[in-house]
């Protein structure tokens, strides 16, 4: 395996070609173990993986700890190499319920301030609201940012789930490096307008959701049961006939990996990979052996048969259900 990297927008840094998303460390997946955790960060960053991405929000400044004790007991050569994306702005309850989002100016930096003083850190690298407050405009949150920056505690702009037009409203405010959205052979959304935009605009794609929460990864089974804290247990695309439809595309998946003598998740990476070097695909993996496994991605080459095979398995829109339930849908933009 060779670690490449791939520029985050004209306005961001190089970064892994693969960066790790750390949600499932602390959220929304079940228990986690955290030592486990902490190793499986650890493999990363000596993997050369710079990307770790988390959300001051995920298990309510667990995830944000959690890092920042990974890089606290990590080589000093790797803890200066990490570079740290975070999501702020949703609202979360005692019990875990969610209350909306948050972008006014003054929210803004008091989400900063608590993330550095969690993170360890004296500055965040990319910095961006998880979803657009409607009641506020993205040129105020936007700006907020921007002072930030000019003060030193963030580096980099970032955005995330939002639509075309809102990243050009953002990026007429202040440079934007890079736009966190979902994006697999499943999820393919942003194909239509938003990619263009980014790509006009000189804005980089960090890519979540590249294994679609593991039921495109081929380890996901139609038996698998699923606890109450998993957020799969109410996702449309992993409910009855949903699911069964969307794990027949994983078996026609499976059947062009199995060419290769390759993984269903190393050809699900490396098809997002594919898709062009402005796109940061950004690993899940909770554990050391499946970090390992989709590090492999990296070394797997999709030639013009193989991409018109996948193609022709898992066509665009192809999947069943919404990537999330109606309530969290309505927050997005397209």
């Amino acid at each position: 395996m060779t670690m490449r990297t791939r520029p985050l927008g004209t306005t961001g840094p190089q970064v892994s070609a693969l960066g790790l998303g750390c949600m499932g460390m602390s959220a929304l997946y079940g228990e986690a173990d955290r030592a486990e955790s902490i190793a499986t960060l650890h493999a990363a960053l000596e993997a050369g993986v710079t990307l770790l991405d988390t959300g001051d929000f995920y298990g309510m400044g667990h995830n944000e700890m959690l890092i920042g004790e990974a890089l606290r007991s990590a080589p000093a050569t790797r803890r200066e190499q990490a570079l740290i994306s975070v999501k702020f702005g949703a609202l979360r309850d005692p019990g875990g319920g969610w209350s909306g989002y948050d972008g006014r100016p003054a929210a803004v930096k008091n989400f900063a301030a608590y993330s550095l003083q969690r993170l360890g850190v004296d500055h965040i690298d990319v910095y961006r609201i998880a979803r657009l407050d409607p009641d506020v405009p993205i040129e105020e949150t936007v700006g907020a940012i921007a002072e930030l920056v000019e003060k030193g505690y963030v580096r980099h702009i970032g955005l995330s789930e939002v639509g075309a037009e809102t990243i050009r409203r953002a990026a007429a405010t202040a440079p934007i490096s890079d736009l966190q959205i979902e994006y697999s052979l499943i999820s393919r959304g942003i194909e239509d307008e938003i990619l263009p935009t980014t790509r006009e605009l000189g804005i980089g794609v960090t890519a979540y959701g590249v294994l679609s929460r593991g039921l495109i990864s081929g380890h996901f089974t139609a038996d698998r049961q699923l606890g109450a804290g998993d957020f799969r247990a109410m996702s449309p695309r992993f409910q009855g006939e949903n699911l069964r439809h969307n794990l027949n595309l994983v078996e026609a998946l499976r059947k062009i990996a199995e060419q290769k003598g390759v993984s269903v998740a190393q050809t699900a990476i490396a098809w997002v990979l594919s898709r062009g070097e402005d796109i940061v695909p950004l690993i899940g993996a909770r554990s050391r052996d499946r970090l390992t496994e989709a590090l492999g991605a990296l070394d797997v080459t999709l030639d013009t048969a193989d991409l018109t095979a996948i193609e022709e398995a898992v066509p665009a829109g192809a999947a069943a259900g919404d990537r999330y339930p109606a309530a969290q849908m309505a927050h997005l933009e397209s």
